[in-house]
């Protein structure tokens, strides 16, 4: 499923690089996190650690919302968000991840990365929107 957003829309989530993330606990109470992200215009890539709260919720319950916020302008983004573990998608998400938040476009998936992914115990959320609230931007026609 595509979400219409506008050109703008799809620019303010790729020069952007900080979310929250708002997953559900067991209880059904809301947990947010920090999280730092690429959009390719398509889904989100996150890389996370396996023994966070985030990524035990997203498990249990894959259904997240996004909040990119900058000053009063915002979009809340609906998703629902795959949980990946294993390589070679695991490692290919982070570097998408690394080449944007590092601005390194030499960036590239090795043993070494896949080591150190294993080691730190690093995940990835793959995100695809399904529904985007937007705040401060020129709206869509559906």
């Amino acid at each position: 499923m595509t979400i219409a957003m506008t050109q703008e829309q799809h620019e303010y989530l790729g020069n952007h690089q900080w979310a929250v993330l708002a997953t559900g606990r067991k209880d059904g109470s809301p947990q947010i996190s920090q999280i730092a992200y690429h959009w390719n215009g398509e889904d989100f890539a996150v890389s996370i650690k396996s023994y966070t709260a985030k990524w035990k919720n997203a498990l249990r319950q894959p259904r997240v919302a996004m909040l990119i916020h900058d000053d009063r302008r915002q979009l809340v983004v609906y998703g629902t968000a795959e949980c990946i573990d294993k390589d070679p998608v695991r490692a290919e998400l982070t570097v998408r991840v690394y080449k944007a938040f590092f601005d390194n476009p030499d960036f590239k998936v090795t043993d070494d990365l896949i080591n150190t992914l294993d080691e730190h115990r690093r995940t990835v959320f793959r995100i695809k929107p399904d529904k985007v609230l937007i705040e401060g931007f020129e709206k869509v026609d559906e």
